[in-house]
């Protein structure tokens, strides 16, 4: 199934491109001990509305809604971890707006000599920068 929406169903890149991710649980967190279903393959993460266990789904789309490509990772692991590999973003260019859990000098750089330009919002103890008006509204309209 995987491997169908990679070849058929993908949209294309319009410039602007969304990136977040999800967790998908796969058992209650008091369960998590006694769980063979997925040992050794899921793991526990954080996201912000607390703790789970299971899997982690990364999306890109564009602004059209449609998906550009998307990954599954354990749930322990990073949110730019995926942006660091250049499989994910090999049909990807222009602007890449993300929450405040992309942010990352490295991740920046690397992105940007790709062509990629990475908008996100400063985090409370960060300078503030100067942000385009058109980089703020695409902030809000995140999914």
């Amino acid at each position: 199934m995987t491997i169908f929406i990679k070849k058929v169903l993908l949209g294309t890149c319009t410039g602007i491109s969304f990136v977040d991710s999800t967790p998908l649980r796969v058992c209650r967190n008091q369960r998590i001990l006694i769980h063979k279903t997925f040992e050794g393959l899921a793991e526990r993460g954080k996201c912000s509305m607390g703790w789970f266990f299971g899997f982690k789904l990364h999306l890109i789309i564009n602004d059209k809604g449609e998906i550009l490509n998307f990954m599954f990772t354990p749930g322990n692991v990073d949110d730019r971890e995926p942006l660091k590999q250049d499989k994910f973003l090999e049909n990807i260019k222009g602007k890449l707006c993300a929450d405040k859990g992309y942010i990352g000098q490295a991740l920046f750089e690397n992105l940007f000599l790709n062509g990629i330009q990475l908008v996100t919002k400063v985090k409370n103890n960060m300078k503030n920068s100067l942000m385009s008006i058109a980089d703020k509204i695409l902030l809000r309209k995140e999914p």
